[in-house]
This record gives structure tokens, sequence and C-alpha cells, in this order.
């Protein structure tokens, strides 16, 4: 499960030139603009700002726990690249860059999207070149770490079409690929697994439009009215070791159940009390399985219990800019005993509540009932 350590907030806004709101509960509707107040998606909740960052941070996406208790957090600046993307830790005092992250050779871009700790005490993130080419130019990279000292970034793996979330189930790292097409199924999408040792071993080459033997599942979206075909999104898994899943483009979400070798036993569609449009990032929380998502495409935060398949929004918005802390695209949620704190992607697809990318660059967060 991943966790934030809440750091010592004000000092990092200030470090980072970002705006701190001390107290956003609750939300005056007679303030709202009027695009918003046309919005029919009704307002659930009560979101809090966690800070604004600087324009050269424009799309905030995953978030890790490190080994020591510091919070990273990837932004692939997709929205505008004329920043290049990068990966931030926050520190007591500050907020610092990671280090410099290579740009592919090809598309001459770095695009970090969700990233992991391993076992070995390296940092693994998603880097995702759909958007700069589609042609499988995504990978998989490590940053070797010695303590808080990065010692370099390198590939491990190559060849996925749209590399996304990642997460570390002992020894072995599981990724979606949101554009894993077949000759088949040009709708397709995929989590596929890696062993540390493999790793180890060099650098990985995928087979792309092939059922690669590090395939675990594939997946096919059902193309609806916002044209968005991207699949498998958001994973992890609960306490007993199965995998979650859910397609971006649709919606559905997927369980998947592992043999004792690790290969996929079974593969299945949750069943949900009510539909859920979208799922971008997720987490289970394995006390209590139950499984937190962004709805990207509603502006909400929605939880998911396991056992029941009931559905319950807690938080929702109609389109903002989120600078008083309102839900503006969510992307990813990290939990921390009862806090779930959320990252605003801002980058809008076709019929998205939230309607266009706007200069402001925010983080939420949302206290669970205990």
């Amino acid at each position: 499960m991943k966790q934030y350590v809440m750091p010592a907030l004000l000092s990092l806004c200030l470090a980072a030139g970002c705006q701190q709101k001390e107290n956003a509960k609750g939300v005056d509707t007679g303030n709202l603009d009027s695009a918003q107040a046309k919005e029919s998606i009704s307002t659930i909740g009560n979101p809090v700002l966690l800070y604004t960052l600087p324009d050269k941070y424009n799309t905030p996406d995953g978030m890790a726990l490190g080994p020591d208790g510091t919070v990273y957090l990837s932004v692939p600046n997709l929205a505008d690249n004329s920043s290049p993307g990068v990966l931030v830790k926050f520190a007591p005092d500050s907020v610092q860059f990671v280090t410099s992250l290579p740009a592919h050779p090809d598309t001459r871009h770095a695009a970090p999207m969700d990233l992991a700790f391993g076992p070995d005490g390296n940092l693994y993130y998603a880097e995702n070149q759909y958007e700069n080419d589609k042609n499988f130019k995504s990978r998989l990279m490590r940053i070797r770490m010695k303590g808080n000292k990065v010692l370099g970034v390198d590939p491990v793996v190559t060849g996925f079409g749209l590399a996304n979330a990642v997460v570390w189930k002992g020894n072995t790292i599981y990724v979606t690929d949101s554009q894993w097409d077949m000759p088949a199924d040009d709708k397709g999408s995929a989590v596929l697994s890696f062993t540390l040792d493999e790793l180890n071993r060099g650098v990985v080459a995928l087979k792309p439009k092939t059922a690669d033997p590090h395939v675990l599942a594939m997946f096919t979206t059902k193309v609806n009215e916002t044209g968005v075909d991207n699949g498998a999104d958001g994973l992890d898994y609960d306490s007993q070791g199965n995998l979650y899943t859910g397609s971006f483009g649709d919606g559905t979400l997927y369980k998947m159940t592992l043999r004792p070798d690790g290969k996929l036993a079974s593969k299945e569609v949750v069943n949900v009390s009510q539909p859920i449009s979208c799922v971008d990032g997720l987490i289970v929380d394995r006390n209590t399985n139950i499984l937190y998502l962004c709805n990207s495409r509603e502006n909400a935060i929605q939880s998911v219990n396991l056992a029941t398949g009931q559905v319950t929004t807690l938080v929702q918005n109609g389109d903002t800019d989120g600078k008083d802390g309102r839900i503006d695209q969510p992307a990813e949620v990290l939990l921390k005993g009862n806090r779930l704190y959320i990252t605003n992607f801002d980058k809008p697809e076709k019929k998205f509540v939230n309607t266009k990318a706007d200069d402001v660059h925010t983080m939420s967060y949302i206290d669970l009932p205990k």
C-alpha cells in the first residue's frame, strides 16, 4: 500500500514557490463561476487544498513513499512539455529535484508516470512516451540509489506502448500498459510482470504486438463517446495478493488472481453496485480491502468495497481550476492513515467534466471516515 508521510508543509511550499490554503473545508456554491454553475455534476464532499505547484509542474501524477519517509512525486508535464518531465521529492524544508531524468533518444522527452521503490532500494518509474511517439517507445526506468544519493538513471525495460502504473509485490514488479495493442485488437492493454533478478541481468526488450511472455493479462477497451481507447491504468493488490486494475477508457474494474508460481490463475470483471465511467490511479487499503480510485472523467474520487462491490463517491465537483482544493481531473491517490492525498492532473479528454488545462496546478486531500 502506498503511504504518505506529511512533511512540514508550509516550509515546503515557501521553498517551492507554491501556495497553501490553511482551511478549505466547505464549498460556497454561490461563488462558483458561470461555467461551473452550469455543470450537472453533483458537489460531494469537501476536498482540501494541499498545495499549489509552480507553473513548471503542470501535470502532477504518481506518488511514492521512500524508505526514509520521503515523498516522491512524478510530473510528466504532458499538458505543456516546454518544461521537462521531472521527479521531485519533499524534504523537511524544501522541494528538491531527484535528479535530471534522461530524455528518450528518439522523442527527446522524459515523461515519468507512476513510481515505486523496489526491494533493492532503487526507485522505478513508468515512462509514458505514447503522446510523443506511438511506436512502442515507452520504458520502465530505474533510478539507482544509495541512501538519498542518486547514482544513475537507466532503462530496464523497453518496448511498452503506454507504460503507466507500477507496483512491487515481493520481488516482482507489475506494470500496466494502457496501449498494448495486438494485430487483432487495436484497443488492447495489458498488465506485465518482471522479476528483480531478470531486471538485474540486463535490459528487457519487449516484443510489441505479441503475446510477450511478460504479459500477465490482456484487456480490450470498449470505446465510448469520449473516443478514448486507453485501457489498463491504475494498479494495486489486496490483502490476499489479488491484483486490481481499471480501464481509463471505459471504467471496467478487473481482478486478477495469481497461481503460486506467479502466473495468472483467473481474470474477472469486478461486479460493482453502480457503473464507473473511468478508472485512473487506484490504491487498495489492505487493512480493509477497500479500493480507492480516481474517476478522472467525472472529477471524482470513489471507493469500492472489494467484498461487496459497493461503490461510494467520496468527492466530486464540476469543472474548476482547483485553486480552492476542489478536484481538477484526479490522476492518483496515496493513503496515509485515514487521509487520502490526490494529484490533480488537469489534462482533459473529450466529454470529461474538466474542459481545459489551466494555469493552476494543485494537489488536494480528504480525510476518510474512521
